[in-house]
């Protein structure tokens, strides 16, 4: 392993140092692009871009002045995010900085306004690092970007440069999307924090679609805290006591209070999850169950994972077809051939056919949400992949452990646990409730220390 690829920074420490003054932002300019131009041309994360190191230091320039002490500005009231370096997937639009989607097509054609998410991470007092590198249209023709704990291996797509990105240090917040495993299967690959909140949860304005009925923006950082600060400022209606409230039981050791739904193997296996995949994950399921949080093997899903996977296609398929009609209609020799068949395979799909699978999501949704509140169960733990990354750059991996949630809308949190025999990391998920994003935060922070302890 390249233990030299893997640094993973804090977001809360960094922000909480740039808001101090420590270091000054032209400092930490010049440390962050010294990385990048260290680190990024063996794990290719971030979009090529010549005049990055110049840019930088004029938007940093700009944040000093804005919050200059002359000007009656006191360190703490300077923003959450100042100054901290984000990287942008390149599906997300910003302003300055083309979009290029991971695709040959002229970036003229892709431009729109600025992602609201963006305005949103600006307003914060973020600068933009840079386009990390995405499979093409978030789909699933795989870019350049390597895993830096193993650079011979995919770190999973298709939000790829994003969570190598964070993973080898060179930002300690990425923005990235999920269709259906584009967050928590990179993040688990990577070795870091990938959150998913709940569909709609943080506007898509501004951002190619693959498609909108499933589409969600998500977030990695090194850990659970850096999660919670990234949702607390992008997610809409946020209400943080919530976070605090879902951490306070198990801070006073009242584990029992907290029922967690876990899978039989016998559904692990059917939905492809390797033996080594299984084994540590019920590994960490017994050791959250000797801290004394209580586990059961109830569990929403069918053993027949066609019930969901059938559906999710059609949906995924049918609007991918739409949202690329006009630019495959003029620009389809452009696109690769993984992005051609899935665009083909959703002309295939009739309408109402795209009309009933949403019907079936509809009926599954509310049955899983009556069963979490009828059996009290807080959360669903599952492996946030079927193993470790796979060796080579021809696949970004396969989605199936994260799928079902997508297709659902509920919140997923993927926290780093465990390894592979040949040291590639594992992940495991954790999926709450729709809406619960800040219990779920919460909950995910109380896990993290109880699977770091030896």
């Amino acid at each position: 392993m390249e233990e030299s690829l893997v640094r993973p920074r804090s977001l809360t420490r960094e922000a909480a140092e740039l808001r101090s003054g420590e270091p000054p932002l032209p400092e930490y300019v010049d440390r962050l692009c010294a990385r990048i131009g260290h680190v990024d041309p063996l794990i290719h994360a971030f979009v090529p871009e010549p005049g990055r190191h110049d840019r930088l230091h004029a938007e940093a320039r700009a944040l000093a002045a804005r919050y200059s002490g002359q000007r009656g500005w006191e360190p703490a009231d300077r923003p959450p995010l100042y100054g901290v370096a984000v990287g942008i997937k390149d599906i997300i639009h910003v302003d300055g900085l083309p979009t290029h989607a991971g695709s040959a097509l002229p970036p003229g054609v892709l431009a729109g306004p600025q992602a609201v998410v963006v305005d949103r991470l600006r307003a914060a007092g973020a600068l933009v690092a840079g386009k990390t590198v995405t499979a093409e249209f978030a789909a699933s023709a795989p870019g350049p970007t390597r895993n830096p704990h193993h650079p011979g291996h995919t770190p999973g797509g298709s939000s790829s440069g994003s969570a190598a990105a964070v993973a080898a240090g060179l930002v300690p917040l990425a923005v990235g999307t999920q269709t259906v495993g584009s967050v928590i299967r990179p993040a688990a690959y990577c070795g870091v924090v990938g959150f998913r909140p709940t569909y709609g949860r943080i506007p898509m304005a501004g951002v190619i679609p693959n498609a909108p009925s499933l589409d969600t923006l998500g977030v990695f950082t090194a850990d659970a805290a850096g999660a919670v600060l990234a949702a607390s400022l992008l997610c809409d209606d946020w209400d943080g006591r919530w976070v605090e409230s879902a951490a306070r039981p198990v801070r006073r050791a009242e584990f029992r209070n907290i029922l967690l739904g876990v899978p039989t193997r016998t559904y692990l296996e059917r939905a492809g999850a390797g033996p080594e995949a299984i084994d540590v994950f019920e590994e960490q399921v017994a050791r959250l169950a000797a801290a004394g949080l209580t586990m059961d093997r109830l569990f929403p899903l069918s053993d027949d994972v066609e019930e969901i996977t059938r559906p999710l296609q059609t949906i995924n398929r049918f609007e991918l077809a739409r949202s690329h009609a006009d630019w495959f209609a003029r620009f389809g020799g452009l696109y690769r051939p993984e992005t051609v068949a899935g665009i083909r395979h959703g002309q295939s799909i009739a309408g109402e056919d795209r009309t009933a699978a949403l019907r079936i999501r509809e009926h599954h949704r509310t049955q899983i949400t009556e069963m979490m509140r009828e059996c009290g169960v807080y959360a669903w733990l599952v492996p946030s992949a079927t193993g470790g990354a796979p060796q080579g750059l021809h696949s970004t991996g396969d989605s199936a452990m994260s799928a079902p949630w997508s297709y659902l809308g509920y919140p997923a949190i993927s926290l780093p646990a465990g390894r592979t025999a040949d040291g590639l990391p594992l992940g495991l998920q954790v999926v709450g409730e729709p809406g619960g994003d800040e219990s779920l935060l919460g909950l995910a922070t109380v896990l993290e220390r109880v699977l770091a302890q030896p």
